[in-house]
């Protein structure tokens, strides 16, 4: 007679087969994150070995100093906390033929006065008060134009458009010319080292500059031919030659992210344009909430998707997925294995749930690395990925919605499209 299995025992090898299947499972998603972040890693090491930053302009400089006239034009909108240090800064640049435009819209904290204060007389800076912005404008985007027209901007070579909320490096005004002359570039942005000392620039912001930057890779943004245009407004200079055949801000009146719709213009006309890691010489804080990071990523995503929700809801199952999920998967496959998750494939399904930690580990270690951020936020990016995400399901919410975007105290309707 043959023994029947006590359910005891069946509901053990019940068990054993669901782990078994779990864990090859695991490994699957494993090594799906081992391939994903190996190509990742390439990348990001042909990136960095292709790709100048600033400080290789600081070493052309020194060679040969440029002696081109350069205006900065700083729009602001209520700025008071922070314009004061980006002053100081542009005070200190060591280029010798430079002067600043600050182009103060609609301000009412007192942004003015902080201002002049920090200029303190000196003479290669001036003031551009802006009452209104017209209809049909975005305020920032009227605010440079005006800058440009009542400053005088036009008789410079170069025309830089920067941020309140940037602090320049003081070699960087110098190194940006040098760089952009050597490479004979018509238009030159930079992607600003951020700041890391609130709890969700350390969580999120990270993860959002990684999607950002999926979405526009820095080595299509910089192809001749075929490229990917992206610019990053918080710095973006022009020869005068290029800003006027671009139509100057005029052409992109309209935009909440004049910065990519330049780039897309500049394609358009064929111009030669660089998009580089500032590398720590240029630094910005963002924002100072995390009401305000929700809201200014919000845009930044919306703007960078076209306004298409569909995408927008596609690129948050991507970024969840690649960087939330599967490195949670490749974990459990490493702790099923351990367990004896695989029965003959035990090994295989440890090995590839390892790979995949080793490679994403060593991808988002050199993605840290590049921002200048602390190493150990790196461990941080499944749940700012999560949190990006929500960010961008919620700007797709908001298109379908038909609910206005509130920027820099206007309020702009963003049909869905």
């Amino acid at each position: 007679m043959v023994a029947r299995p006590t359910p005891g025992r069946e509901r053990r090898e019940t068990m054993a087969t669901l782990l078994d299947l779990a864990g090859c499972a695991a490994a699957c998603g494993g090594a799906a994150l081992a391939a994903y972040w190996s190509f990742g890693l390439a990348r990001i090491a042909r990136t960095v070995r292709t790709l100048p930053t600033p400080r290789d302009g600081v070493a052309l400089a020194r060679a040969s100093p440029p002696g081109a006239s350069v205006c900065v034009i700083v729009p602001a909108h209520n700025e008071r906390a922070v314009i004061a240090g980006l002053i100081a800064t542009l005070r200190a640049q060591d280029h010798p033929n430079l002067r600043v435009v600050l182009a103060l819209d609609r301000c009412t904290d007192g942004t003015e006065e902080v201002a002049r204060g920090a200029i303190g007389g000196d003479p290669r800076f001036a003031v551009v008060r802006i009452d209104e912005c017209p209809a049909g404008w975005s305020g920032k985007v009227h605010a440079a134009y005006r800058g440009v027209h009542d400053g005088d901007a036009l008789n410079s070579d170069y025309i830089l458009f920067a941020d309140a909320d940037t602090l320049f490096d003081p070699r960087l005004v110098s190194a940006s010319v040098a760089l952009a002359s050597s490479r004979g570039l018509d238009f030159m942005s930079l992607v600003s080292t951020l700041t890391h000392g609130r709890w969700f620039e350390r969580a999120a912001q990270p993860a959002a500059g990684l999607e950002l930057m999926r979405q526009y890779p820095l080595l299509r943004a910089n192809l001749r031919e075929g490229r990917r245009a992206f610019a990053n407004g918080q710095f973006m200079m022009f020869t005068r030659d290029a800003y006027v055949r671009c139509g100057q801000h005029w052409e992109v009146r309209g935009e909440l992210l004049e910065d990519i719709r330049f780039a897309r213009v500049a394609e358009y006309f064929g111009m030669t344009s660089g998009v580089y890691l500032a590398d720590g010489m240029l630094v910005c804080r963002m924002y100072h909430s995390w009401a305000e990071f929700r809201r200014g990523w919000k845009r930044i995503y919306t703007e960078a998707a076209n306004r298409r929700a569909g995408r927008l809801l596609g690129l948050a199952r991507r970024t969840r997925a690649v960087d939330s999920l599967l490195p949670m998967i490749a974990l459990a496959a490493v702790v099923l294995g351990a367990l004896g998750a695989g029965g003959d494939l035990r090994p295989a399904v440890i090995l590839a749930g390892a790979a995949g930690l080793i490679a994403w580990t060593l991808a988002m270690l050199w993605v840290v690395r590049l921002g200048h951020g602390p190493w150990w936020t790196a461990w941080l990016m499944p749940v700012g990925s999560w949190l990006v995400g929500g960010i961008m399901r919620e700007a797709a919410r908001d298109l379908r919605a038909g609910r206005p975007t509130e920027w820099a105290g206007m309020t702009y309707a963003r049909d869905v499209r």
